[in-house]
Parts: C-alpha cells; sequence; structure tokens
C-alpha cells in the first residue's frame, strides 16, 4: 500500500513550501487509495514549541488536507529509538564515541588547513585489529553509526532522477546524543520504518540527508522508502523564498483574504502540471497527480496570479457563505452590519471586482459607515455647477422606483437637462453616499442604499 507522510518540525509556522509538500504527500496517497501519516518531529526541544505545533495542526486543517493517521510525536517515541541504538550498539553497526567537541573542532581545523573536507576522523571507530583507546573518565559518548566505508549509496529520485554518493565522502554520523537523546536523522529513519512509509516526499534540502538515512536503513535490514525530493519555491522577485525573505505562515493567507481552495490550487502547479490546465478543483487534482508530472527546477511565486485565482473561487462562491466569510471581517474593522441595505445586494455588486475577502470587507464596509469625505473631494466635486443637478436628482429620488435601471435613467436624464455629461453628477452622488470616486456603476451604487439613506445625505450637502 502507499503510505506518505508530512512530518514538520515545531520551531514556526507552517510556511508555504510545507504546505506544498503536505499537498503533494496527500495527494499522493488519494490518487492511490492510500494512506497519509502526519508526524510532528519535536525531538528540537530548544526551539519546538506548542503554539507551533497548533500552528501546524491550524494551516493543516484550514487547507483541508486531513490526515489518516497521526499526528504522531517523536517526543513520545523516545524509548523505541534508544531500544533500536542499543540493538545497533549489541549488532556492531553503531559504537561510542568519546571525542569531545573540542576535540572534534581540532581535528577539523587541522583538515581545513590541508585543503581537507572536515570530518570526524574515526579515532573511536571499531575495526579488526584496531586498538582502541581507553575511554576518558568523565565524558558521556555519544552513539555514531557505522556508515559503509566503500562504494556508493544510491537511489532513483522520483523527481531528480538517479542520485550517487560515494561512501567515502560521508563519515560516520552521530544518531544519539552525550544524553542519550536521539538525533534527527535516527529518528526520521526508525519513523519511516516502523510506520511503513513507502513514499517519502520532502523538499530537497533533504537531499544531503538521504543517503545516511538509506544506510541506516539498510543497517537494520529494511526496505528504504522511495524518495521524491521537490525543487525550491522563489519569491515574487527570484530570491530563495525562505522565514527571512517572504515566506509567511499559511494562515497568513487566511488572515490576508485569501480562500484555501484558492491557495490549493496555486500550490499545486507549483512546480505541478496537467497540460494546461489552470484552475481545477481538489478532487481534480488527486485524479490527475503523479510524481512524474513535478519538474526539477525551481518554482517561482506570483502573487498577481494567487489574486487572479482567488478572485475566481470569489466568484464561485454562493452569496450565503461569502456573506459567512465577510462577517468576522468587517467585524474587525467596527463595522455593524444593518439590514439595511442587505449584505447580498453588496456582495453582488462587489462579487466581480474584488481579489481578496479583505478587498470586499473594506468595499463593503461604506455601505455601513457614515461617509467621511475629504474636504479636498468635497471641494472638488460639489460646486456651483453640480448642486443644482444634485438638487434635481433628489426631487426625483423621492418618487423615482427604487432599483438601478430607473436610477439610471434618471441621473441621465437630469445631467440632459443641463447639457451636462454622466461624471457631473455621477462623481458627487460616489462622493455624498461612499466618500469614495472609484466605485461600481454609480446607478447600482446608489440603488443598493436604501431611498431614505441617499434622500438623507444629499439633503445634508445642500443644506
Amino acid at each position: 500500500m502507499i503510505r506518505t507522510r508530512f512530518a514538520p518540525s515545531p520551531t514556526g509556522y507552517l510556511h508555504i513550501g510545507g504546505a506544498r509538500t503536505a499537498l503533494f504527500s496527500w495527494a499522493f496517497a488519494r490518487h492511490h487509495g492510500g494512506k497519509f501519516v502526519l508526524r510532528i518531529e519535536d525531538t528540537d526541544v530548544a526551539r519546538s514549541t506548542p503554539e507551533a505545533v497548533q500552528a501546524i495542526l491550524d494551516g493543516m486543517n484550514w487547507l483541508g488536507l486531513d490526515w489518516d493517521e497521526g499526528p504522531f510525536y517523536q517526543m513520545q517515541r523516545m524509548d523505541r529509538y534508544k531500544a533500536v541504538i542499543q540493538q545497533m550498539l549489541e549488532a556492531g553497526t553503531a559504537y561510542y564515541c568519546y571525542t569531545t567537541p573540542e576535540e572534534l573542532e581540532k581535528t577539523r581545523e587541522r583538515q581545513r588547513a590541508m585543503g581537507l573536507k572536515p570530518r570526524y576522523d574515526g579515532r573511536w571507530r571499531p575495526q579488526p585489529g584496531k586498538s582502541l583507546p581507553t575511554p576518558p573518565a568523565g565524558v558521556q559518548p555519544v552513539v555514531r553509526f557505522c556508515n559503509p566505508t566503500e562504494g556508493v549509496v544510491a537511489w532513483d529520485d522520483l523527481v531528480k532522477g538517479r542520485i550517487e554518493i560515494a561512501n567515502a565522502e560521508l563519515d560516520d554520523l552521530i544518531i544519539a546524543r552525550a544524553d542519550g537523546t536521539p538525533t534527527y536523522n535516527f529518528c526520521v529513519v526508525i519513523d519511516d520504518w516502523d510506520m511503513a512509509i513507502s513514499h517519502v516526499i520532502r523538499g530537497d534540502d533533504h537531499v544531503n540527508n538521504t543517503p545516511r538515512q538509506i544506510n541506516i536503513l539498510k543497517a537494520l535490514g529494511a526496505t528504504p522508502p522511495q524518495y521524491a525530493h521537490l525543487s525550491m519555491i522563489l519569491g515574487d522577485d527570484g530570491q530563495k523564498l525562505s522565514k527571512r525573505h517572504g515566506a509567511v505562515s499559511v494562515m497568513q493567507y487566511d488572515e490576508d483574504g485569501y480562500l484555501p481552495e484558492a491557495v490549493l490550487n496555486y500550490l499545486a502547479r507549483l512546480g505541478w502540471s496537467h497540460g494546461d490546465e489552470e484552475v481545477f478543483t481538489l478532487a481534480q487534482f488527486c485524479e490527475w497527480f503523479e510524481l512524474d508530472r513535478i519538474t526539477p527546477s525551481a518554482a517561482q511565486f506570483n502573487t498577481e496570479k494567487l489574486n487572479w485565482l482567488n478572485a475566481h473561487y470569489l466568484r464561485q462562491l454562493d452569496n450565503e457563505r461569502l456573506a459567512a466569510l465577510l462577517a468576522p471581517r468587517l467585524a474587525a474593522l467596527g463595522v455593524t452590519v444593518s439590514d439595511a441595505p442587505a449584505l447580498a445586494d453588496v456582495i453582488a455588486l462587489y462579487k466581480e471586482r474584488v481579489s481578496t475577502l479583505n478587498e470586499f470587507a473594506e468595499a463593503a464596509a461604506m455601505f455601513y459607515r457614515e461617509p467621511e469625505p475629504s474636504a479636498e473631494l468635497l471641494a472638488q466635486h460639489i460646486t456651483t455647477e453640480s448642486r443644482p443637478l444634485i438638487a434635481d436628482f433628489l426631487a426625483g429620488a423621492r418618487e423615482v422606483a427604487w432599483e438601478a435601471p430607473a436610477i439610471g435613467v434618471l441621473i441621465k436624464a437630469t445631467v440632459t437637462a443641463h447639457g451636462l455629461k454622466m461624471p457631473k453628477l455621477a462623481m458627487p452622488l460616489r462622493v455624498l453616499l461612499t466618500g469614495q470616486t472609484h466605485t461600481p456603476s454609480v446607478d447600482a451604487v446608489v440603488a443598493v442604499f436604501p431611498r431614505e439613506v441617499v434622500v438623507a445625505r444629499l439633503e445634508k450637502a445642500l443644506a
């Protein structure tokens, strides 16, 4: 059975690169009717926090990436790791190393001075005919893995193709620290083995870990999973997307007014394609998804494209769901939504014009606030020329059928009677009713407001 996993470290939020890895792992399992496992790699006790764990779970839930097993926590599996390390010590595939950090650094300095690659020199590695030093008193040893010294470790990466690393390039990895806690690369191996992970899909920053992990699995008599290393994501400016450079929490996209379906659709196209398809459902993505459609080259983030996709998905939403999504955002703006105008009418007015929920909320807010046009706007648009137009429109507005077509006819008739053009009345109406000069069609905007509100605001302006 296909079994994939997503294994983030809770040392920060779930960022966009991690979310893409989770999506691809999830979709591969769903495509093949397999299982998707969520694992929290929390052995970095100094940096892991409960808040970061919750941020990961929140991000996964917001995206709708449901897991079949887990979440498993590495800190709850310490006894298992230590038991395997003991088995390896007894089998001779691991050994105690008493080299102190200071000794190790001196060795590396000498190697660098000689133009050599800095590495552990194997002084405590047991070998036939080799006499080991006497363990120094008071030094707590680490445990190192006996990495093979000859041949190559190779795998057929499902994204990058064949990769081979000479074992001579790899020194003996520390698999347990001096305090007995196992290290990241070792825990990952045992977890993947115990959880029968068939495919490891992860970022290509893990490529260097893979040969070490394969060698440990082989030393344990386990069959390594298949690996697929995803290329990095570049930011809008072409620089590597990182926490210091443009990468933000997945939940920041929620705060910024993006829909999860738009973010997922966008992430799916970062390094993967299905013909020329740009817009597709999550179900379609799972149906189409295969690892051989992933490009090994870096993918570039494009905020404009994400905005375009989000606008598309906003237009597809029914107004009831949109109203539910807008309500908390309007509340955050200090806006109380009244019955008049109906939020559904405001939504219909702006549905084709905005890219995010936050833009939507800002646009909708003006229908529930008293307008506060600047003195400059008032001076520009409420003039001796426009006031007679406003007065005539006001007279007609008391009687006209309160719908956009009829209001549009009234506006045209008013400006025609004065021998002027549409903007001479349209702009003053926009400013007096919304405090803004850019709105949808002015007849539609006027029609959304209750008649009594329009009359009251125009009377106030003319007083």
